[in-house]
């Protein structure tokens, strides 16, 4: 049975990733917690060096957990693509180099891409979270769609622009936040979370 968190806890958002942060704070609205980021209480990023979104999301949830004395929640999340073997998979914030510039990580999607006819993507996202005694919970969501190009629309941020969900017309980067919240992978993964660990 998943441990729950009581109503009125203070939790830490495990990210340094604003638009994360505001999706996340989002979604955690309608429930009785207040929040606060990693790095509003001036936690470091840790190396994320697992080769999977649920390593990586448990690395940052326990290190915010211990660090903090508090319970913390982390997404790892990514950008997959058929054509190029699931790439950039868990290096997707690294495509976008030290300066976290995602219009050179989707023009280097498009380029590796090239030819291929492959146009199939999809996002992941994986939620830990971790208590300061170790205990962790994690749960996985996912939504599929395809490649497109050029990147369409200023809503959303990572590589929203260059991806359509099935049966969508339009990118991620061209619906309002609360569309994208009703069918994204991260909404997908936390209305697991908050049926799973919120009473």
């Amino acid at each position: 049975m998943a441990r729950k968190l009581p109503p009125g806890a203070k939790l830490v958002l495990a990210s340094h990733n604003k638009g994360k942060l505001r999706e996340i704070a989002d979604l955690l609205a309608p429930r009785a917690v207040s929040v606060v980021s990693a790095g509003d209480l001036g936690l470091a990023e840790p190396m994320e060096d697992a080769p999977d979104f649920a390593g990586n999301a448990r690395i940052k949830a326990l290190l915010a957990a211990h660090a903090s004395g508090l319970p913390a929640l982390s997404d790892d999340s990514g950008f997959c693509v058929a054509a190029l073997d699931g790439a950039p998979g868990v290096l997707s914030a690294r495509w976008a180099g030290e300066a976290k510039d995602f219009s050179v990580a989707m023009a280097r999607v498009w380029r590796e891409v090239g030819g291929a006819d492959d146009r199939r993507a999809w996002f992941v996202c994986v939620l830990c979270l971790a208590w300061p005694d170790g205990h962790t919970e994690s749960f996985l969501g996912r939504v599929d769609g395809q490649l497109v190009w050029p990147p369409r629309g200023t809503h959303g941020f990572g590589y929203d622009p260059i991806f359509v969900p099935a049966g969508g017309m339009l990118t991620f980067g061209e619906i309002d936040a609360a569309a994208k919240h009703a069918i994204s992978h991260r909404a997908n993964a936390f209305a697991q979370l908050l049926a799973s660990c919120f009473g």
